[in-house]
């Protein structure tokens, strides 16, 4: 009840208790009108409260980071009982937004822009509706948190170097490379013109009286390693959406990295060892779509810690041709980590995150790795 109901009914109880002590049929007639307005204004809002249905969907539900989608509410209501414009408050991310809606026929539909400033899930919906009669006497709120809907704001690509295989190892050499592994035959083949006679499998050649020859396994060409760090990001400046954007930088980074090494058909390898663990994994030409959808619902909280992830991945890197480390911190267990990568034999290349490149607490580290024969390059947050 408003204030302006509780008035109206202060009015209606000293109408009747004025005519119960004086008799006077005009303070009844005042009581009677001001309680049957009471009544008939509860009823209007509770009709509408009961009857009231509620349905949003977002469009797209995936959207790139910067652009925008749309929230669109669609509210029907079967009481045909009048009740004033009602107030809807939208929930978009952790912002809220109120917007009048007056129903036409008992329907009524409202849409407003979602705003995506950065990577992740967010959510947009109803929050609740307040519903009022058309005297103002009673104000009823409606939740409808289960009408809010899920938004995933994907990551956005940009161009980076294509990455170095080394010539001395079995990088981009090996997938040009023709010749078999004679080590592991594979099966037998009916000889062709030009295959030299060393090949030739002289029992079964005897057997069959043709000449058959051995064929061996071509080795599969090296992945490319990367490896993101999903702990909570280091070196946040203290301004606003400063830990948002090297969240959105990391991705980002990953993301495209991983594009550009597809598009080359080389296989690309990355486990995220974050609060929610996925491996990706594509073969040549894959598609990277999946990957942005992972590294959109990562948390970057909790997680294990980078150096960790680097000493665990060590076993991988006979298959490994190029390693990507891309992180937000340096620090003596992270440079060690590629330090490590690197002395394995694969190329090694870091992408260093930070709001802060010319920091002077970063050179020592930086230098070490220049020293190991490791890339190092900077991104800097827009």
């Amino acid at each position: 009840m408003t204030a302006r109901g509780r008035a109206l009914l202060i009015i209606a109880l000293s109408a009747l208790y004025t005519g119960l002590s004086l008799g006077g049929r005009m303070f009844y007639l005042a009581a009677v009108f001001a309680l049957l307005a009471l009544a008939c204004s509860l009823a209007a809002v509770l009709a509408v409260r009961f009857t009231l249905s509620v349905s949003c969907r977002t469009a797209p539900q995936r959207v790139l980071r910067g652009d925008k989608a749309q929230l669109r509410m669609t509210i029907h209501n079967k009481s045909r009982l009048p009740v004033s414009p009602l107030l809807i408050t939208a929930v978009i991310g952790e912002t809220e937004e109120s917007r009048s809606l007056a129903l036409k026929q008992g329907r009524g539909s409202l849409e407003l822009n979602i705003p995506a400033p950065h990577i992740g899930e967010t959510q947009a919906g109803v929050a609740r509706i307040e519903i009022t009669d058309i005297l103002g006497l009673f104000r009823i709120r409606k939740s409808c948190r289960e009408t809010i809907v899920p938004l995933l704001v994907l990551p956005r690509s940009f161009e980076v170097e294509p990455l170095r295989f080394f010539q001395n190892d079995e990088g981009r050499s090996l997938q040009n490379r023709t010749t078999e592994d004679l080590s592991s035959p594979e099966d037998t083949r009916a000889y062709r013109a030009g295959d030299p006679l060393k090949r030739v499998h002289w029992k079964l050649t005897a057997r069959k009286r043709e000449l058959v020859v051995r064929k061996f396994e071509t080795p599969a060409p090296p992945d490319t390693l990367i490896l993101l760090d999903c702990t909570a990001p280091s070196g946040v400046p203290d301004r606003p959406d400063a830990q948002s954007g090297l969240r959105d930088t990391l991705c980002e980074t990953a993301l495209s990295v991983a594009e550009m090494q597809a598009r080359g058909d080389t296989p690309v390898r990355m486990p995220l060892y974050g609060e929610r663990m996925y491996e990706f994994l594509s073969d040549r030409g894959g598609n990277t779509a999946i990957l942005a959808e992972m590294l959109a619902r990562q948390t970057f909280e909790g997680g294990i810690e980078f150096f960790r992830v680097l000493n665990m991945e060590l076993r991988r890197m006979r298959r490994t041709g190029a390693t990507v480390i891309i992180t937000s911190q340096l620090n003596a267990g992270v440079v060690e980590g590629v330090k490590h990568i690197r002395r394995m034999g694969p190329s090694a290349r870091v992408y260093y995150i930070t709001h802060t490149p010319d920091a002077p607490a970063d050179r020592p580290y930086i230098a070490q790795l220049q020293q190991s024969l490791v890339e190092v390059c900077y991104v800097t947050p827009a």
